[in-house]
């Protein structure tokens, strides 16, 4: 098994606060890797690290290293020639509330190739019948795929935004409290998803639910007061 994520020295700060010091941690290819913690302990922080979304927040700033295998070589993300739009298309990202486009189920799930000029009539719809069947909700919105995606419910929208991440087959994919707005019985097929994704990609899981960590996660990480530790 090889590290695909390797965090070294990485320290966040909020104006001037410091909310992370000194994460080092791996994240090794095709496994999930939980971090746990009390609230407003940073864990969302150390998600947009890594894929460099806090760089739109006034206010923010990291400091550190993190590199991720893409291939056979490692990548520094921060290195000044490394460019954010690059990083997007291989690091997925999945938040704790579902945030459909308003558009149709297809526009949503295909919207990304837009964005990234990866569009093509001829290969777009192949590509999003695969990334809603990664997503375990092809059967049911096959026949609705021009109806608004807000019409869904609530496990069928994060499923839908699982499936936007997905169709640029990312390396990475991570994920913020993802069950957490959802009820049990949509939160356990998101947790049957995230075991069948992680056959083709690496997550980085943060999660409230410790009874969910332990069920899915193949390491547990703990942080707590910007300090992170190995659970198991």
């Amino acid at each position: 098994m090889q590290p695909k994520i390797k965090i070294a020295g990485l320290d966040f700060y909020y104006n001037g606060r410091p909310v992370l010091e000194n994460i080092c941690m791996e994240a090794f290819e095709n496994t999930i890797t939980a971090v746990t913690g009390p609230s407003g302990q940073g864990k969302s922080s150390l998600l947009i690290a890594v894929n460099r979304l806090w760089e739109s927040i006034e206010g923010a700033r990291v400091k550190g290293d993190i590199q991720i295998r893409f291939g056979q070589t490692f990548q520094n993300i921060y290195d000044p020639g490394f460019r954010v739009p690059e990083l997007r298309k291989k690091v997925g990202m999945v938040f704790q509330m579902p945030n459909p486009l308003p558009m149709s189920i297809y526009k949503n799930i295909v919207f990304p190739l837009k964005l990234t000029g990866g569009h093509k009539k001829k290969d777009a719809a192949f590509r999003v019948e695969t990334a809603l069947k990664r997503s375990f909700l092809w059967e049911e919105v096959k026949d609705r795929l021009n109806e608004d995606a807000r019409s869904l419910s609530g496990g069928q929208q994060q499923r839908l935004c699982i499936a936007r991440a997905l169709i640029l087959n990312p390396e990475v994919l991570l994920l913020d409290e993802p069950t957490a707005s959802l009820d049990d019985t949509s939160g356990r097929m998101i947790e049957s998803l995230l075991l069948e994704v992680k056959k083709s990609c690496t997550l980085l899981l943060v999660s409230h639910y410790l009874d969910q960590v332990k069920r899915i996660a193949d390491k547990g990480m703990r942080l707590s007061r910007g300090q992170i530790t190995q659970a198991w």
